[in-house]
């Protein structure tokens, strides 16, 4: 049962007293740490938070208080996102035995709202990677199929999601981080708008460029948690003054008459089944009453190298801080401060972190800052325009997530830039910092899940979210 539950139904549990709070967070707890032996998804667990929270939505039940939207919701926190008291490690062993002095405001959010936080998930070190291989604690693995990645690098939200360990749960997404997973593991995941959401706990990877986005396995779902966690913070200058809708009550199936725009660049190169799934998609919307409308955004054959400058140049700043003095686990007994800083840092950092940081830090370097970093923004400014254009014309565009579905555990680790070129269709997105997400939409021959990605202009989370439900209730997360 619980491997299955929705908000819905676990609201529902309560208030017919089938269960409570605190029965089905000692269930939750019990079955995420049984069932993780299998896929590593989470890296630690929070029991006497989670329960504490149980107890606090029982009383309030007892009380005829109303507990929250997320009352009694057991759901799962990517180890990226702080925790007061609960060790966040980001997946490196830089921050092995960090403890935060404080909640991020999406997690203080949830908690709130009545929501039961089990864990911290696994991911991809400081959230940098495609495929939740760079984690220091291990890979996770896809509960579909067990010798695949889950991806990256939210792929522990994406796991226990998928897996059922976690009703929902919250990732961060710089280039896809959130997507993508959500699309190999076969789930529902959410990149709201650059600024919906504060970014206020959520360790900096790319400033300018990093999302707090929710998994769910419904649309309701993730709506329901995004509506919870989005909104103005002081704590967060880049947080948007733009009004939440209920993103719920906004869900009427109305979609006829939407003009959808397919963009060609995203369909070269696709694998042959993930194209398919993604044009039996497409036939559905058009069912639905949609108007399908070929469209272009020439810049997305620059988005890969322009994104790599960007969050590389951002990475090696924001990373700078991870030296042995203060967040840190301390390597080595060194005489000198630049020693410490080596030791600790060449131990610390995992092979794709080195990597990143030294590319952000060569092209921000003296002579190469306007060849690289500038023309990169340039570039960047070109890719929004290109959506600024298309969304005059369509109400929304569909794509592939990535052009194909879960690779095998091992199979692009030794080639980086095969691995960045995964990224292809998410980075755009992220790039223009408009809201985009992907829903699934079918399996291949291996029942594989294939993730059919819907952006739309800023802020039109509703617009999005209305599509993709509409999508879900005709049956298009089973594909056809």
């Amino acid at each position: 049962m619980i491997a299955s539950l929705t908000i819905s139904e676990v609201q529902a549990g309560l208030k017919a007293k089938t269960f409570s709070a605190t029965e089905l967070t000692q269930k939750a707890l019990a079955f995420a740490e049984a069932e993780n032996v299998k896929t590593n998804a989470y890296l630690s667990f929070c029991p006497e938070r989670a329960m504490a929270a149980a107890d606090r939505v029982d009383q309030a039940l007892s009380q005829g208080a109303d507990p929250g939207p997320l009352a009694g919701v057991p759901l799962a926190i990517k180890d990226v996102i702080v925790t007061k008291g609960v060790r966040t490690t980001c997946g490196s062993r830089l921050l092995e035995k960090y403890i935060p002095p404080y909640d991020a405001t999406a997690v203080a959010r949830i908690e709130q709202a009545g929501g039961v936080i089990l864990g911290k998930t696994n991911c991809d070190e400081f959230a940098m990677g495609s495929s939740n291989e760079n984690s220091a604690y291990g890979p996770v693995r896809n509960p579909v199929a067990l010798d695949r990645v889950p991806g990256g690098s939210s792929g522990g939200s994406a796991a226990a999601t998928a897996q059922g360990t976690a009703v929902v749960a919250l990732g961060s997404d710089t280039g896809g981080s959130v997507r993508q997973p959500a699309s190999f593991c076969g789930v529902v995941g959410v990149t709201p708008t650059y600024g919906r959401v504060s970014r206020y706990g959520l360790v900096a990877f790319a400033s300018s460029l990093d999302h707090v986005g929710p998994f769910a396995r419904t649309v309701a779902d993730a709506a329901l948690l995004l509506r919870v966690i989005a909104g103005r913070d002081e704590m967060d200058s880049t947080s948007a003054f733009a009004p939440v809708p209920d993103y719920l009550s906004l869900l009427d199936g109305n979609v006829c008459g939407k003009k959808i725009g397919l963009p060609k660049e995203y369909f070269e190169g696709v694998a042959s089944e993930t194209a398919d799934r993604i044009a039996d998609g497409v036939k559905l919307l058009k069912k639905l009453g949609c108007e399908i409308r070929d469209i272009s955004l020439p810049a997305t054959k620059y988005a890969i190298p322009c994104y790599y400058i960007i969050c590389t140049a951002e990475a090696s700043s924001n990373l700078a801080r991870y030296d042995g003095v203060r967040y840190t686990t301390r390597s080595g007994e060194s005489s000198t401060l630049s020693d410490m800083y080596r030791e600790t840092r060449g131990s610390g950092f995992g092979a794709e972190c080195k990597r990143r940081i030294m590319l952000g830090t060569y092209v921000l370097s003296a002579g190469y800052y306007d060849a690289y970093y500038l023309k990169a923004q340039k570039v960047r400014a070109l890719v929004a325009e290109d959506f600024h254009r298309a969304f005059s014309a369509v109400d929304a565009i569909v794509a592939p997530v990535s052009p194909f579905p879960a690779f095998k555990l091992g199979e692009k680790s030794g080639d980086p830039m095969e691995m960045y070129l995964s990224d292809i269709y998410s980075v755009t997105g992220s790039l223009a910092g408009i809201p985009c997400m992907s829903v699934p939409c079918g399996t291949t021959s291996q029942g594989l899940p294939v993730g059919m990605q819907i952006l739309t202009k800023h802020f039109d989370e509703p617009g999005m979210f209305r599509l993709a439900h509409a999508f879900e209730k005709a049956g298009g997360f089973a594909g056809h």
